[in-house]
């Protein structure tokens, strides 16, 4: 089936994204701490860069700790981000505020984002990068 389809100039791109790495992903806060025990919050900076040569389908997960929230209440602790599809080379960056509150007591706090390369629509999942940061409360 693959010699078929190089006679026509098709190339199956799906193989190569599932083995190599499709992000360059840079994690930072603003301000890089958070106050313990308050009603504050930080920036969550994700910088994203398509490393492929091919347009990515993208959406970033944030999984936060129960101390902490998307909203003032920390009723919230996953969200989906979509970003649209994303060109070759090109760099998107997505600010997420994260919440304290009177339950985030002194310590790190470890939250995961997952940077999601999909094809067809949302709803398939090609590849996927992984990454952590911990947040200090102080």
């Amino acid at each position: 089936m693959v010699g078929l389809l190089d006679i026509f100039g098709k190339k199956n791109v799906g193989e190569e994204l599932v083995r190599k790495v499709p992000y360059g992903m840079k994690l930072t806060f603003h301000p890089y701490r958070l106050n313990a025990n308050k009603v504050e919050s930080v920036l969550l900076i994700v910088d994203l860069k398509n490393l492929k040569e091919e347009v990515l389908l993208t959406s970033v997960v944030v999984k936060l700790p129960k101390n902490l929230g998307f909203d003032q209440m920390a009723l919230s602790n996953a969200r989906e981000i979509r970003l649209g599809e994303i060109k070759p080379g090109e760099d998107k960056v997505v600010k997420v505020e994260v919440w304290g509150n009177p339950r985030t007591d002194l310590g790190d706090y470890p939250i995961e984002v997952t940077a999601i390369c999909h094809y067809r629509n949302y709803g398939y999942m090609l590849n996927a990068e992984k990454k952590e940061i911990v947040l200090r409360a102080v």
